[in-house]
């Protein structure tokens, strides 16, 4: 196998932290003075070390006493002095302007408490606020943001929490191990399902990667629901030629900040193979109002109630489906068994539209841990607690299989709400996703999912979202501090590509010859001479990831 697990979950965590980075940059411009001192606090112990000491460092190479203390202590060589160099100089150039308004944002100052739990103005006082002051000024800073400007611009002398700090360093490296311990068994128990399968010759099969010949009509209807006074558009894509029978409908739903268009090829794939799908538009969580937020026009990237409009977006898509089959389609759409799929914050949304049940108390204490926005999911999913804690059915009947791709889920439902689906589920994860990190949310979903008919694919290099899209600045980034190739998108899609239909074939269709394709070693064949692969496990290896997750307990 030519991928390297610990690097991989390396990558992980430097990119989390690198995102991390890139929301705390988000900050209110505010005069201040610069701070002098930067005190470390462990229980009554105070040490301290003078920011002129890491200017004469980063700039000279020179070591002053007091920055000597820490490097003897830390028994630092000079190689790890001068790693500690350049990243005191290394910088990056930042949007200001919609940077500054995420971090009024709720999730934004949601980010800057956690920090501002270890950085202090004083040895008792949240540093939330001369954080946000500070990295503002540093963004502002011809030079770019940088670690060094950052010090520079704290408003007060700072006081690090070591103690809390360390407990952070802890987790963190819990995750990276954690992350990697579970890729390991999930692609051991696939292995192990694998074996027990019956042989299938997948080469003199129809290659489920390829694209159908069915053909694309699009068109895009504007919608009103009145009774939620919600005005939104979805995109539909029809087959030219229809299938025999009644058509399938599968209803794609998109991620925070996204649109549909950027599930279009997606649609393309799954209605030349003669599905029907809809693409709704989310309009409190999608590209505009995000750039609402970044133009001052909203403090928030998501509207709180987007976690009970979104299912019910799906919902009235099908009302309207539903509504103009006879007249429009010729009767010809199945819509009492519909799949649904979503990425992201769409996870949310079919998991939800599914029958996944919102478990408050579970969330409250989720939230109330600060070590778990290591999740940076947990920063949109603490966002329902702004909601009246009240039973939310948002399960739609017509929804007969469900598929979520690296969906924001684990603290919002929890075992209980997880518990109520009961459709086929296939949870979909990446080994390099910073954003729902697969050892917070699917692996862990994974287990808690009661329904019989449920998979998990695990996707080595999958990243969330594809960073080639990326601005040319944040891909550099992104390259310097991961130091990986990240596999091409077009292979990772290949294999979504493949699983879903083979899914909503078997689930919507009860085509079973499609069966075979839902199995570990359709995956293994697919990942062949592959230096990036992908894994799937069913329920079937519930008790193997189990006595995993209790293993991996045991050793803390």
């Amino acid at each position: 196998m030519f991928f390297n697990y610990q690097t991989a979950s390396n990558w992980l965590g430097k990119i989390q932290l690198l995102l991390l980075g890139i929301g705390a940059s988000a900050i209110a411009t505010l005069p201040a003075k610069a701070a002098e001192t930067i005190y470390f606090q462990y229980g009554s112990l105070v040490q301290s070390l003078q920011v002129s000491s890491l200017e004469t460092f980063a700039e000279t190479g020179v070591v002053p006493p007091d920055l000597q203390f820490y490097f003897n202590f830390l028994k630092a060589d000079k190689q790890e002095q001068e790693r500690f160099r350049q990243l005191l100089n290394s910088s990056m150039k930042v949007n200001l302007v919609p940077i500054s308004q995420f971090l009024y944002t709720g999730m934004g100052e949601g980010l800057l408490k956690q920090f501002g739990s270890y950085i202090r103005t004083d040895p008792n006082i949240n540093g939330k606020y001369a954080l946000r002051a500070a990295i503002i000024l540093a963004a502002s800073d011809p030079k770019g943001l940088s670690l060094l400007n950052l010090f520079r611009k704290y408003p007060t002398n700072m006081w690090i929490d070591v103690q809390a700090s360390l407990n952070l360093s802890k987790a963190a490296g819990i995750v990276v191990e954690a992350t990697q311990y579970f890729t390991k068994t999930v692609t051991q128990l696939s292995e192990e399902e694998a074996k027990k399968e019956v042989g299938t010759n997948f080469s003199a099969l129809p290659d489920l990667r390829k694209s159908g010949n069915l053909g694309i009509v699009k068109k895009r209807w504007q919608l009103q629901d009145r009774k939620r006074q919600r005005s939104f558009y979805v995109d539909l894509y029809q087959p030219q030629s229809w299938r025999t029978g009644k058509t399938p409908i599968i209803v794609l739903s998109h991620g925070l900040g996204s649109r549909p268009e950027d599930l279009a090829e997606r649609a393309e794939y799954l209605t030349s193979h003669g599905y029907f799908v809809a693409i709704p538009q989310h309009p409190g969580s999608d590209m505009i109002q995000l750039q609402n937020m970044q133009q001052g026009l909203s403090r928030n990237v998501l509207l709180t109630q987007e976690f009970i409009d979104t299912p019910l977006d799906i919902s009235y898509v099908l009302d309207e489906l539903e509504r103009r089959n006879q007249s429009e389609f010729s009767g010809r759409l199945n819509v009492q068994s519909v799949g649904v799929m979503g990425h992201s914050f769409g996870g949310y949304t079919v998991l939800a539209v599914a029958g996944a049940t919102i478990d408050f108390a579970n969330l409250q204490k989720d939230c109330n841990n600060n070590l778990n926005y290591l999740d940076l999911s947990l920063l949109v999913q603490c966002r329902v607690l702004d909601l009246p804690p009240q039973a939310y059915n948002l399960r739609d009947p017509r929804v007969k299989a469900v598929y979520a791709l690296n969906p924001v889920n684990n603290s919002v439902f929890g075992a209980k709400g997880l518990s109520q689906i009961t459709i086929p589920t296939m949870l979909e994860a990446g080994t390099y996703d910073p954003a729902t990190p697969a050892v917070f949310e699917q692996v862990r979903s994974f287990k808690m999912l009661t329904t019989p008919n449920k998979y998990l694919a695990l996707i080595e290099g999958q990243a969330h979202v594809d960073f080639s899209v990326l601005g040319s600045g944040l891909m550099q980034l992104v390259e310097s501090v991961t130091k990986l190739t990240l596999p091409p998108p077009k292979l990772l899609d290949s294999y979504s590509n493949a699983l879903t239909l083979a899914f909503f074939e078997v689930y919507l269709q009860n085509d079973e010859t499609y069966r075979p394709y839902l199995q570990a070693a359709y995956t293994e064949y697919l990942s062949r001479d592959r230096q990036f692969k992908v894994f799937l496990i069913s329920a079937k290896s519930d008790k193997g990831l189990g006595e995993a997750s209790r293993e991996f307990r045991a050793k803390l």
